[in-house]
C-alpha cells in the first residue's frame, strides 16, 4: 500500500503526472528491497555457527608419530687415494724398449710394467763372469803353492819370509775372487732392473714412461693407487669431532650422484687454525655400490652415523614455510584450523621431525595445508572424519 500522505501530494487536476510519479516510486522501492535483504543475509552468514557455515577446503589430517630417527652429522670433503706408490727406474742410462701398462690398468704385485734394453748389461755381466773365472784360477794356484809352503815350515828348506809371501798371495787371490763375485752379482742385479716390476697390487693412476727414452736412475715412470683403495677426507668442525668415533659408518653421495658406504679409519690429529676444521679419514668399502664410479679428486658430501633416538614426526606436506618460519594447522573442535609455529629437525624420507610446537594428541592438516589461513573452516575427508569425531567426543566427556 502507498501511504495516504504521498497520494495527497499529487494534484487532482493532473492525473497523468501523478500516475508517472507513482510508478517511479514503486521502482525505487523494488530496487531498495534486494539490497537490504542481501545485507541481512551477509550478517546471518557471519553469525552462522561453524556447523552450518560453508567449508573453505576439504583436507586430510594426521597425528604426530613417534619415529626412530638416526642421528647424523653432515660434512663435505674430497675423495683421494689411500696411498699412492711412485714407481721409478733403477736401471741408470738404459733405453726404454717396451711399456706394458697404461693409466687405469689394474696390476698385481710383481707384474712387469716396462722393459729396458739389456744388451749393455749382458755384456758387462759376461765380462764380470770372465773376471771371476780368472780370479778363481789364480786362487787355485795360490792355494796350491801356499799348501806346499806350509808343509815345509819345519824342514827349513825355505825361509819364513818366502812362506809368508805364499800365504799372502793365497789370501789376495781369495779376496780377488770375492770382489769379482760381487761384480757379477751387481751385473745380475742391473739385468733384473731391466724389467720394471709392480711393487704392490693396485691401479695405475699416472704414466710418464715413453718408449725409446733413456731414463736416469730414480726418474718416476708410473704412479699407482695401492690396493685400489680410496678414502674420503671429510672436513669437520673442531667442535663436532668429539661426536665421531673410529669405526662409525658413513654414507656418501659423490658429485656424480654415486652412493658410497664407508667407515671412519682415523680422525686427523691437527686442526686447521684458519677455518677451525679437521680432516676425518673414511675408508670407502670395496663392496659399496658404485665404488668403481668414485674417482680420486672427486667432491662428495656425506653423513656420519652418530646413533639413533625417538622423535616426533609429521608428513613433510603438513609443514608450511612462510616468511622464513615453519607452520602447521591444527584442527579445532569447531572444525576451524589454528596456525601453529613449529621448529623442524631431521628429515626421514617423506617425514620431518618436529622438535617444538605440537603434541602427540594434536590433529594436524596434511593435504591442503598450503592453501589455509588461520581460522579457516575446513571439511575433513571421510578417512579422517571418524578420528576427529572420536576426539571431540572424548573431549566433551571430559
Amino acid at each position: 500500500m502507498i501511504p495516504l500522505h504521498l497520494i495527497r501530494q499529487f494534484p487532482r487536476q493532473h492525473p497523468r503526472p501523478a500516475i508517472a510519479s507513482l510508478a517511479m516510486l514503486l521502482v525505487l522501492v523494488v530496487w531498495l528491497l534486494p539490497t537490504q535483504s542481501s545485507k541481512a543475509d551477509d550478517r546471518a552468514e557471519i553469525n552462522k555457527p561453524a556447523s552450518t557455515a560453508k567449508a573453505a577446503l576439504t583436507v586430510s589430517t594426521a597425528r604426530p608419530q613417534l619415529t626412530r630417527l638416526t642421528q647424523t652429522l653432515a660434512a663435505n670433503g674430497d675423495i683421494a687415494a689411500w696411498q699412492e706408490a711412485s714407481i721409478g727406474s733403477e736401471a741408470n742410462g738404459l733405453r726404454l724398449t717396451e711399456v706394458l701398462v697404461n693409466v687405469g690398468d689394474v696390476v698385481r704385485v710383481g707384474q712387469t710394467l716396462a722393459r729396458f734394453s739389456d744388451e749393455t748389461v749382458q755384456a758387462d755381466l759376461a765380462q764380470a763372469n770372465a773376471a771371476l773365472l780368472e780370479a778363481q784360477a789364480t786362487l787355485a794356484e795360490a792355494s796350491s803353492t801356499a799348501e806346499r809352503a806350509r808343509s815345509l815350515v819345519n824342514t827349513g828348506a825355505i825361509s819364513t819370509q818366502q812362506i809368508n809371501q805364499f800365504l799372502t798371495s793365497e789370501q789376495t787371490a781369495r779376496a780377488r775372487v770375492a770382489a769379482t763375485e760381487a761384480a757379477v752379482s751387481a751385473q745380475k742385479l742391473r739385468l733384473k732392473f731391466t724389467q720394471l716390476l709392480a711393487p704392490d697390487s693396485g691401479v695405475i693412476s699416472a704414466r710418464s714412461a715413453t718408449v725409446g727414452a733413456v731414463v736416469a736412475n730414480g726418474n718416476e715412470l708410473f704412479r699407482m693407487i695401492r690396493k685400489g683403495r680410496l678414502e674420503w677426507r671429510a672436513e669437520v668442525m673442531a667442535s663436532e669431532l668429539s661426536r665421531i668415533r673410529v669405526g662409525s659408518s658413513v654414507k656418501l653421495v659423490a658429485a656424480n650422484g654415486t652412493h658410497l658406504n664407508g667407515k671412519v679409519r682415523m680422525i686427523g690429529p691437527t686442526v686447521n687454525p684458519q677455518n677451525r676444521s679437521a680432516l676425518v679419514y673414511v675408508d670407502l668399502l670395496s663392496g659399496a655400490t658404485g665404488q668403481a664410479a668414485a674417482k680420486p679428486g672427486m667432491f662428495a658430501r656425506g653423513e656420519f652415523t652418530l646413533g639413533s633416538g625417538n622423535g616426533v614426526t609429521l608428513p613433510q606436506q603438513a609443514v608450511v614455510v612462510r616468511d622464513g618460519f615453519s607452520f602447521v594447522f591444527q584442527i579445532k573442535p569447531d572444525g576451524r584450523v589454528a596456525q601453529m609455529k613449529v621448529k623442524t629437525g631431521r628429515y626421514l624420507q617423506d617425514q620431518v621431525e618436529i622438535t617444538e610446537g605440537i603434541s602427540l594428541t594434536d590433529e594436524i592438516v596434511v593435504a591442503g595445508a598450503g592453501f589455509l589461513n588461520d581460522g579457516d573452516l575446513v571439511r575433513v575427508t571421510r578417512s579422517n572424519a571418524s578420528a576427529i569425531d572420536n576426539k571431540r567426543e572424548t573431549r566433551d566427556s571430559k
